[in-house]
């Protein structure tokens, strides 16, 4: 499954850090949404390629995201 964030968008409520740390960050210097680095799909914050084992958590985050700026694929 692949992930996408709109950062622009983001609110930075932490929902999807909450629900996945394992897969989601909040930014150091903008504290927006991005996929944790092992993660990343060729190092972009704003997209990832999700592991078989954390697809469930990521589609509730996605769901969760009281914005909308998480989507998956």
């Amino acid at each position: 499954m692949k992930v996408r964030i709109i950062r622009e968008e983001c609110v930075s409520c932490g929902t999807c850090v909450d629900i996945c740390p394992e897969f989601f960050e909040l930014g150091k210097k903008d504290a927006l949404s991005q996929v944790v680095e092992r993660h990343r799909a060729d190092g972009k914050l704003d997209e990832g390629t999700v592991p078989p084992e954390l697809e469930e958590a990521v589609k509730d985050a996605a769901d969760m995201c009281p914005v909308q700026v998480i989507h998956t694929e």
